[in-house]
């Protein structure tokens, strides 16, 4: 019987101890992590050369924000996830981000359980949609 294939995740944050702590957390459980970016730009540029399942995505980033790095993705990559991981916890952001198409959304500071649980609900229908395929 084949090993089932680990979700491939892209790490979005312009914090340096942001990205090695999720990179941490995710390496621990069956997560792949294919990339990190710093900002929107490289985001787009890594999602386009990797096509993850999975990009983990702050809001608050120079060059272009998570909000418009999330638009851009779901624009060209509908069935990627995306999850927002960010400390803007105020109502009109969390509403654009999963009116945007975010799968899950999770405030920092945050523990390991939650990161994992949300992102568990986000990509459960990755593996229904390879075995409908």
């Amino acid at each position: 019987m084949a090993a089932e294939k680990r979700p491939t995740v892209l790490i979005v944050d312009d914090n340096d101890m942001m990205r090695a702590l999720l990179r941490g957390i995710l390496r621990q459980e069956a997560y792949l992590v294919v990339g990190e970016a710093r900002d929107g730009e490289t985001a787009l540029a890594q999602t386009e050369r990797l096509k993850p399942d999975v990009v983990c995505l702050d809001i608050v980033m120079p060059n272009s924000d998570g909000l418009e790095t999330l638009r851009a993705i779901k624009a060209q990559w509908a069935d990627i996830v995306v999850l927002m991981i960010t400390a803007n916890s105020d109502r009109d952001t969390v509403e654009a981000a999963i009116t945007a198409g975010a799968s899950g959304y999770v405030v920092k500071p945050f523990n390991a359980q939650r990161v994992l649980a949300t992102l568990k609900r986000a990509v459960a229908h990755l593996g229904k949609a390879a075995r409908s395929t």
